[in-house]
């Protein structure tokens, strides 16, 4: 894996370590974290429940991705496969889903899975989202789901994701959006960067980042509000400045 951790990384790393070898998400009644219900065939649901790969995302990226047989589907930040799984569903045998993870234990884990499942299209990779490993313009779409926020350099994921995308590419991705800047003291809290907080950005900063990679044809729709979790002090002080962070469905075109 190439590139450098810096204590962000670090420190997502860890947390997101926890909740994988725990079995349990990041998500709480309060949270923005959706519940799937358009895919109620899940090709994994056979599985022994301690098997089951979990979401940690914030919604469902592939209601907009509109994947296609046959098509290359990268996935930023996939985690333990949940979203992988389902796209290699819908682009079948000839088509291929590639995952991207800096956690070893993500990685690990959808590995299995994936060999448990028998699915030859799908293939887990150690990275940074700062440092893509694949060529560039090689992938058909992009997913993913409530990732770029925890990045500490968007345009740096942002660009990456243009990189490898194939010229009319699509992104297609779920994230969480905060509905005015954040407060420096709370983007300085590593605990609110790992919960999906203190790494969100506006809509319009979003949209800047995207015009500027050079994506076109943007559109960034937001949930309704809904505050998320944090421990007690944290949560106080963000709601005490009123600060609220939504989901929200981005896609764009290279």
């Amino acid at each position: 894996m190439t590139s450098s951790p810096s204590p962000l990384h670090d420190q997502i790393q860890r947390y997101y370590t926890t909740r994988v070898l725990q079995k349990e998400s990041c998500c709480s009644s309060s949270s923005c974290c959706s519940t799937r219900d358009a895919h109620p065939a899940l090709p994994f649901a056979h599985l022994p429940a301690e098997e089951q790969p979990i979401s940690f995302g914030c919604g469902d990226p592939l209601l907009i991705a509109e994947l296609q047989p046959g098509q290359v589907v990268l996935d930023l930040g996939s985690g333990t496969g949940y979203d992988c799984f389902l796209a290699a569903k819908q682009v079948g045998e000839s088509g291929k889903v590639i995952g991207v993870d800096m956690t070893p234990q993500m990685i690990l884990q959808a590995t299995q899975t994936a060999q448990r499942l028998g699915l030859s299209n799908v293939e887990f990779r150690l990275g940074y989202l700062e440092n893509l490993p694949l060529d560039s313009n090689s992938v058909d779409v992009i997913i993913s789901n409530c990732v770029i926020n925890l990045t500490p350099d968007k345009p740096q994921v942002l660009s990456e994701a243009y990189r490898v995308l194939k010229p009319g590419g699509k992104l297609a991705i779920t994230d969480v959006i905060c509905l005015q800047p954040l407060s420096a003291e709370l983007r300085q809290d590593l605990e609110a960067w790992a919960a999906c907080i203190a790494g969100a950005i506006t809509k319009d900063e979003f949209s800047q980042i995207l015009a500027a990679v050079g994506f076109r044809d943007i559109q960034i729709v937001l949930s309704d509000p809904a505050p998320l979790s944090l421990n007690p002090e944290a949560e106080r002080d963000f709601m005490e400045n009123a600060q609220r962070v939504v989901s929200a469905l981005i896609w764009a075109r290279k």
